[in-house]
């Protein structure tokens, strides 16, 4: 029987120290018992995120670029974000989970996997490699990069669905690989793709894979969200 969860869609790209605020306040709240599992599923304005596992001389931003820069306590390396992108953020008790950090991030690359084939487009994993790639040659989809603190997570994915993939290449040696190819969704179909378009086959993978029925975040809660003004 799947358990229920909450889901946060915000509308319009949300600035990213806003959306991490948000995580660590559903997490107190997921670990004190008062909400269950819970997703936040939006887009960021652009920034740049270092992971724990990011170095000096990663980033090659020009100067003048209108892009944040956020240390972040993920998981991971230097990553890009920005409009197009979806980025999905599961704020989960993994004590419901199995307790297992290497199940949880198999578990993502699942639920990528599995949204994406609804759309024609085939994706899989790469040993050695984090994130979701196609084949052949190998171009990444989407990153993954998580925390977890007293088994409560926060982080997760970002999925490529159409968004110009130069600063991932151009401004940061991505993942640490000098020749990293990036692709997007709308790339490998050969069409314009939107976010809202593959948010439906998100929200399913994860109810699929992670056992869950979600139903929406109660008004009120994630009302400090604000869509970045155009």
């Amino acid at each position: 029987m799947s358990r229920a969860a909450y889901l946060l869609e915000p509308e319009g790209p949300v600035p990213y120290l806003e959306a991490w605020d948000l995580q660590r306040s559903l997490a107190g709240a997921v670990s004190r018992g008062e909400l269950p599992d819970t997703v936040v599923l939006l887009e960021h304005a652009p920034v740049i995120t270092l992971g724990r596992r990011a170095e000096e001389g990663e980033l090659h931003v020009p100067e003048g670029a209108e892009i944040e820069i956020v240390e972040t306590d993920r998981g991971g390396k230097s990553t890009y974000h920005g409009p197009g992108q979806l980025v999905c953020y599961p704020i989960f008790d993994l004590t419901r989970h199995g307790q297992d950090v290497k199940r949880y991030c198999r578990d993502l690359e699942e639920a990528l996997i599995r949204t994406l084939a609804p759309i024609g487009v085939s994706a899989t994993r790469i040993e050695g490699l984090t994130g979701i790639w196609l084949e052949a040659p190998p171009r990444k989809v989407a990153s993954i990069g998580i925390h977890i603190s007293k088994w409560v997570t926060t982080h997760g994915y970002a999925l490529n669905v159409d968004l110009d993939p130069a600063p991932f290449t151009d401004w940061i040696t991505a993942c640490g690989l000098e020749d990293a190819a990036f692709t997007t969704v709308a790339r490998e179909l050969g069409r314009a793709a939107s976010v809202n378009e593959v948010r439906p086959h998100a929200v399913a993978a994860l109810e699929e894979v992670f056992n869950l029925s979600f139903e929406q975040l109660p008004a009120g809660v994630g009302a400090e969200l604000r869509p970045t003004p155009a």
